[in-house]
């Protein structure tokens, strides 16, 4: 797990403190990278059901993920935050704000404010760019919730955030300030010129720029897949030579599964060591 860091402060509200209003100033991001890169791979929907957490659980053993996102209120929640006590795995929280709950402690209002938020986001692609007054409720209470839940399950708060979806990047959850000031929250996808359109990039490089004035970002964020993009991973390696590189993976997901697993990470990654947890040193916002 990660090392508990506390994030709250004693004398502020909790509810309040949680989402991150009254922190103090801008996150100290002086200690930038000392001239080394880190790479970073990442597991998603930890706790999600039995598959994938026992999926991933076999890549830590490995050496082949880092860390991992841990879902709450799901089927498989409690075995899996064992299993990272256990193996002393370092774990951030993976909001769902898309995802049924599945476990049978989630109340009702909190699976029906969680409705809620899934029928506005999956309404439309541009639902999550749009700020929505009426759910801002909705968002504070789902939020909170899963914090605590993960602090229950854990026992500490959340060093590391990140959503479900990317969701965790939406317009209510930014504007709200509702992930505590000075955690470390994952970015957008990181592209190249060409790969996605201007405007896109801008969008991205925004939002980004707004995460970085209240928490702390790693260099750049890739997707494992496409793993068959001619020197796709080959650039990646690269850059986290000189750069912070976080990759996502979801091992439930077979051609991934099979390279974390089949000996091909290994040989991908080389003589370059994959960080064995997410964040001992202080990671940066840079471009």
């Amino acid at each position: 797990m990660a090392t508990e860091v506390n994030l709250i402060p004693q004398s502020t509200d909790r509810a309040k403190a949680m989402s991150g209003r009254g922190a103090a100033g801008a996150v100290d991001r002086s200690a930038a990278a000392l001239g080394t890169g880190r790479l970073i791979i990442n597991a998603d929907d930890w706790g999600r059901d039995r598959k994938n957490t026992d999926r991933t659980a076999d890549c830590l053993a490995l050496g082949t993920v880092s860390a991992v996102s841990a879902m709450v209120f799901m089927e498989d929640s409690e075995r899996a935050a064992g299993i990272a006590r256990e193996m002393k795995v370092d774990t951030g929280i993976h909001l769902n704000f898309t995802t049924p709950f599945s476990a049978g402690n989630a109340e009702a209002r909190l699976v029906e404010h969680q409705r809620r938020l899934t029928a506005y986001l999956r309404r439309h692609r541009l639902a999550q760019v749009m700020y929505s007054p009426g759910l801002a409720d909705s968002f504070s209470y789902v939020v909170l919730a899963q914090m605590e839940e993960y602090c229950r399950l854990y026992g500490s708060e959340p060093f590391r955030i990140d959503g479900h979806h990317h969701m965790h990047l939406s317009a209510n959850v930014r504007r709200q300030e509702l992930l505590p000031a000075g955690t470390l929250v994952r970015r957008n996808f990181s592209f190249q010129p060409g790969e996605k359109g201007f405007l896109n990039r801008m969008y991205r490089r925004k939002v980004d720029a707004s995460l970085a004035r209240r928490h702390r970002l790693v260099d750049l964020l890739f997707s494992l897949l496409p793993m068959e993009t001619d020197g796709r991973l080959k650039r990646i390696l690269s850059l986290a030579h000189t750069s912070v590189v976080e990759v996502e993976t979801h091992p439930v997901n077979e051609d991934e599964y099979r390279f974390l697993t089949g000996g091909e990470c290994e040989r991908w990654a080389g003589d370059f060591p994959i960080a064995r947890c997410f964040s001992p040193s202080p990671l940066t916002g840079k471009e």
